[in-house]
């Protein structure tokens, strides 16, 4: 089902009326309302979100006026599909009219109401009942919501009691509703619809001026590449698009938020979490203390870990800081193991093309790339191993040895499904694992006659995230853990461990910030490769994209290295916020849903499509093999709820790529970050009303989505129909879009030119327009044309 649009148009008012419970005269209230607003005819309910906007669509396109959507019972009473309206209505948006109830308990059901609807993103601009002269509920609700923000509270006469003839009680509620009226209301519902348009159109303008963004050139953001985002909900954001009639349009959320998204945006039981946690501890310090969140937490991730080797858990706050705090773990029990002196230069072991993070201690975890290589203090400490990656080609699952590598490890070699790629079991015993030992142990002999110390193995499981998802062949990372931990004579004059619990070798860090919690389809990606790490870091999933939170799992033999007498041998890293309750209590509420999913089976019906013995995805295999074979691709792989598709071009790869630069004619340029989020046009013909977003990394040409782990089977039919399309409209380029491409990889020299380039291409101006501004372009750069 398509997502619906929320609620807002510049000239009909649309609010929700909503009751603080039954029998408190919404539809007495709703009335009154219409009436002030010369309305003809009475509101009605509407249990269904696409009538909902369609009706609303209908009325706004008659022109100004207003619209009462009045719900049945209280904020909690079902949908027709049993969910409660406070979340069956929270995508449309709707600014809320809450019916206050006057009664005796009153105050505790109208205040309840206001809290569940609030903590579920609704606003509510108005309170509403009726002037109970015993209980005078209304006298305390003043006060009460004018501390909340200053909500109007409003009054007036209960009704008259009902007659028995229906004709005369009819024409006696005629003269009530007569001299009833409630401009006032009505006057302060439009100045602040009026607000919340001008706020939203405002917005990207401010941000423009006032925002430093991340992964972001900040000479090419312009208020026109800033989306302004309303509210999000389940897979889609409702974000600002000032041409439309509607001016809040949804958007699919192509990489999950920059894939945090485990349960959906605006996840109610997350929302819960977070409050309940707020409202029982508020923040509390960590230091020699502990909480009932921080304890559960970490108490489920080492037994859903299943890691023998694993007994502690450090909290911080981000992959980026969790990943440093496993490399201090990691060089403090190598250095001591070893004898190495505090200052000698320790490296670490990796794969090329990883990304740990961006605080300075991470980067060096990784070889220069574009997110390092400017960094002043940034040295690149470490070995990166190049490697085999997997795809699925025409059908066939492909190693795919590189060129570099293939007089060591042999030729590229097809497996029959994907199942294979990770049986190592059967695969241990083949020749393409002793090809990767004999080549592992090669590298890292010369590495030892080079006279450099390293103190960790550290590497992504299966997946390399921010380096352009690429799939390593599992049998390549089991083999260069298993050499590493047999080769402790390769890095210092130790020998191995008594404790097969104990490190050996290096210790061996596993960074599962991206690929951990379900995202693969398992609690660990680690138990792809049947070998356990000795330290591990989760975040992203952890609390389902709601909080920042990040935890660092370690062994006992690691958390050794730090036990002393002297204070200053400990492990001096922390922040104010370490293991925040409400971070923790979302992460308990987060990790417990997944687990209760994967019980309740509700990942069946994917399992089954791909037949499951070692691995699947949410992506169908047939859908998978269909893109293998379309033309534009070179391969595709998915894994979990991740799909990756890499585009073939003849012309190159990297900013060379024409087919990326086609895909990307076809999609709007988003918010200016290097994952850009970009819509497809060809699609907005037949779905006007929703704006598809996808993820496109430029410098590997991939296509990269990722959707929450709680997808339904008719939703991935949908987005796969979507992505289908897309690849399809792909096509050859038009000559006059090959001479603009081919012209802005000529103007990459000259960046002032360049940017004047990509805001005519961004500004999506008709082709003859651009191709004459380009030639004035280059005249004034002095260039031929």
């Amino acid at each position: 089902m398509a997502p619906v649009p929320a609620l807002l148009w510049r000239s009909l008012r649309a609010h929700q009326v909503y009751g603080a419970n039954t029998d408190v005269g919404k539809t007495i209230f709703t009335t009154i309302l219409c009436n002030s607003a010369r309305a003809a005819d009475e509101a009605d309910g509407w249990y269904v979100l696409t009538k909902i906007y369609d009706t609303t669509s209908r009325y706004a396109s008659e022109g100004p006026g207003w619209l009462f959507l009045e719900t049945a019972g209280g904020v909690h009473s079902p949908g027709p599909s049993g969910t409660p309206q406070a979340d069956l209505y929270a995508p449309l948006r709707a600014p809320v009219i809450l019916v206050g109830d006057s009664k005796l308990g009153g105050i505790s059901q109208t205040i309840s109401a206001y809290e569940s609807l609030r903590m579920r993103g609704h606003d509510i601009e108005s309170i509403l009942l009726f002037q109970d002269m015993k209980y005078e509920n209304y006298q305390y609700l003043r006060d009460y919501f004018e501390k909340q923000g200053g909500i109007s509270v409003d009054t007036v006469p209960e009704p008259p009691s009902r007659l028995q003839n229906e004709q005369e009680d009819i024409e006696q509620m005629k003269e009530y509703y007569a001299a009833r009226n409630v401009d006032h209301v009505l006057e302060a519902l439009d100045k602040r619809g009026k607000d919340r348009i001008s706020r939203l159109e405002s917005m990207s303008s401010k941000a423009s001026k006032s925002i430093w963004y991340p992964f972001t050139q900040q000479k090419l953001v312009t208020a026109d590449t800033i989306s302004a985002i309303d509210s999000a909900h389940g897979d889609y954001f409702q974000v600002l698009n000032p041409s439309s009639p509607n001016l809040l349009q949804p958007a699919f959320d192509g990489s999950a938020s920059w894939w945090s998204q485990g349960l959906g945006h605006a996840n109610s039981r997350l929302t819960l979490a977070a409050a309940y946690a707020a409202g029982r501890y508020g923040h509390v310090m960590f230091a020699e203390a502990i909480h009932e969140p921080a304890l559960a937490l970490a108490e489920m991730l080492l037994k859903g870990a299943n890691n023998p080797r694993f007994s502690r858990v450090f909290y911080s706050d981000n992959g980026s800081t969790g990943c440093e705090v496993a490399v201090k773990m990691a060089l403090r029990a190598a250095r001591l193991r070893y004898g190495w002196g505090p200052n000698d230069n320790v490296h670490v072991l990796g794969l090329k093309g990883s990304y740990h993070g961006d605080t300075i201690g991470a980067m060096d975890c990784a070889e220069p790339c574009v997110y390092n290589e400017k960094i002043e203090w940034y040295e690149g400490k470490g070995y990166w191993f190049d490697y085999p990656t997997i795809q699925c080609v025409k059908g066939k699952w492909v190693v795919q040895v590189p060129e570099g590598l293939r007089h060591e490890l042999g030729h590229d070699s097809d497996l029959r499904s994907i199942s294979e790629v990770f049986d190592l079991e059967s695969r241990l015993s083949t020749e393409h694992y002793r090809m990767y030992e004999q080549y592992i142990e090669g590298v890292l002999s010369k590495l030892q006659a080079s006279g450099r110390k390293f103190g960790a193995l550290m590497m992504e499981p299966i997946i390399l995230g921010a380096g352009g998802m690429i799939f390593v062949d599992p049998l390549f990372q089991r083999a260069l853990v298993d050499v590493v931990r047999r080769s402790p004579h390769l890095f210092g004059n130790a020998t191995s461990p008594k404790d097969p619990l104990s490190w050996s070798g290096l210790p061996v860090i596993f960074d599962e910030v991206f690929t951990g919690l379900y995202r693969l389809g398992r609690f660990t990606a680690a138990s792809f490769l049947g070998t356990d790490a000795d330290i591990s870091v989760n975040a992203k999933l952890l609390t389902g994209g709601l909080v920042p939170l990040c935890t660092t799992m370690a062994s006992e033999s690691i958390f050794d290295a730090f036990v002393s007498d002297d204070k200053s041998d400990a492990l001096l890293h922390g922040h104010s916020y370490t293991a925040h309750a409400v971070g923790c209590q979302v992460a308990v509420e987060s990790v417990r849903e997944m687990q209760d999913m994967e019980k309740r089976g509700e990942w069946e019906w994917a399992e089954r499509d791909w037949e499951k013995d070692q691995a699947w995805s949410v992506w169908s295999r047939e859908f998978v093999n269909n893109v293998s074979h379309n033309q534009q691709v070179l391969g595709v792989w998915a894994l979990g709820s991740v799909l990756a598709i890499s585009l073939r071009d003849d012309a190159g790869v990297g900013y060379k790529s024409l087919a990326a630069k086609k895909i990307q004619s076809h999609l709007r340029e988003g918010a200016g970050t290097w994952n850009a989020h970009t819509q497809t046009k060809d699609l907005q013909k037949e779905h006007p009303d929703i704006d598809f977003k996808a993820v496109v990394i430029e410098p590997t040409m991939n296509l990269m989505f990722d959707i929450k782990e709680n997808l339904t089977e008719d939703e991935r039919k949908k987005h796969e129909e979507y992505i289908t399309r897309m690849l399809q409209n792909t096509g050859n380029l038009s000559k006059a879009e090959k001479y603009l491409w081919q012209a802005r990889d000529y103007l990459r020299p000259y960046p002032d030119v360049l940017r004047q380039f990509d805001d005519i291409y961004i500004n999506q101006r008709p082709i003859r327009v651009m191709l004459s501004e380009l030639h004035e372009t280059f005249h004034q750069a002095n260039r031929p044309s």
